[in-house]
């Protein structure tokens, strides 16, 4: 035998074995069976959904930092991990009547994070006790850990945000955080 004609009799094995898995693949997928999932499996018909706990929850905001022209942050959370990071989660929220531009202000001014668009890498955390100032933490390629992306916000709409800090030191809990074009706030580090 010639080593072409092998080698396309491989191919063809080979070929033949793939479809015969895809073959049995499907077939297993496919099931046959007409039964339909029983209730507790499938979405709730007929019935109204309910928020899950996180949804109901209404906590009140830790902080709240005002912006120009009724642009507001509300900070909900700021979580200590085990890592050695500290992630502040809040809001944007308009009170405004008009949509509102976020300022590009809020990058910061540093030239690594400028190149990234508009973000709040200008934020900071400020540790009074401990005198120290801990600014938004960076990838590899520069662009800030927090939200990205950010142009305008409707009037009456809020928009989840987020921003990651290197952690002070547990004894510090509580911080003041900054950010430019707003008021500052003082923030409790959980965790």
């Amino acid at each position: 035998m010639s080593t072409r004609f092998t080698a396309k009799a491989r191919r063809g094995m080979v070929a033949l074995a793939v479809a015969a898995g895809l073959a049995l693949g499907a077939a297993g997928c496919g099931g046959g069976d007409d039964k339909k999932p029983n209730a507790s499996a499938s979405a709730s018909k007929g019935s109204e959904s309910k928020p899950t706990a996180q949804e109901g929850k209404s906590d009140a905001p830790m902080a709240e930092l005002k912006g120009g022209d009724g642009l507001l942050l509300q900070i909900t959370s700021a979580q200590r991990d085990s890592g050695g990071f500290v992630t502040v989660n809040g809001q944007f929220k308009n009170d405004a009547s008009k949509s509102l531009v976020i300022p590009s202000a809020l990058r910061g001014d540093e030239t690594e994070i400028l190149k990234h668009g508009t973000s709040l890498g200008g934020a900071t955390l400020v540790d009074s006790k401990g005198k120290k100032r801990y600014y938004v933490l960076r990838d590899t390629d520069g662009r800030p850990l927090t939200t990205i992306g950010l142009t305008t916000i409707k009037s009456g709409q809020a928009i989840p945000v987020f921003m990651q800090f290197p952690s002070p030191p547990t004894d510090a809990s509580e911080v003041t955080l900054q950010l430019p074009t707003f008021s500052s706030g003082t923030i409790e580090i959980s965790g």
